[in-house]
């Protein structure tokens, strides 16, 4: 009998933000993204931002359209207990983009001691909460 049939399964995190335009050009250049048609109607709206053919996220407008949980903005804090993580190949560059961007850093580049990695965890535009890590086992 056959293994049964692996279902893919694919993250594809949206987070509602002030200002898609202005998010979309800070996430494709602090993670090397590039977004939508820029001539799209609604890309004041909403926006997908791809590595290469993978879509990594999407940015949508608070209050923009009736969504559920995409409506007050001011009624919690943005992202409380969620971190958006990305594991990037070129940390090190990373790192001088979160500094170009002037990003609030909330810890410093350190050593995960449990997968062996680099992070270092930024505030976005938002108030989001954004790790950014080495591959697994690069820093041993």
């Amino acid at each position: 009998m056959p293994p049964p049939r692996r279902l893919t399964v694919r993250p594809q995190p949206l987070i509602a933000v002030k200002d898609v335009k202005a998010s979309s050009a800070w996430y494709q250049t602090l993670l090397q993204l590039h977004g939508g048609d820029a001539d799209h109607p609604h890309r004041l709206v909403y926006d997908r931002l791809w590595s290469g053919e993978t879509l990594v996220l999407q940015l949508h407008r608070w209050d923009a359209e009736e969504h559920p949980n995409l409506m007050g903005a001011d009624r919690a804090p943005h992202g409380h207990g969620v971190l958006l993580w990305f594991e990037l190949d070129d940390f090190d560059a990373a790192v001088e983009r979160v500094r170009r961007l002037g990003a609030r850093v909330i810890e410093e580049p350190h050593v995960n001691p449990a997968p062996q990695h680099r992070e270092i965890w930024i505030e976005d535009l938002d108030g989001y909460v954004v790790v950014l890590a080495s591959p697994d086992g690069e820093a041993s």
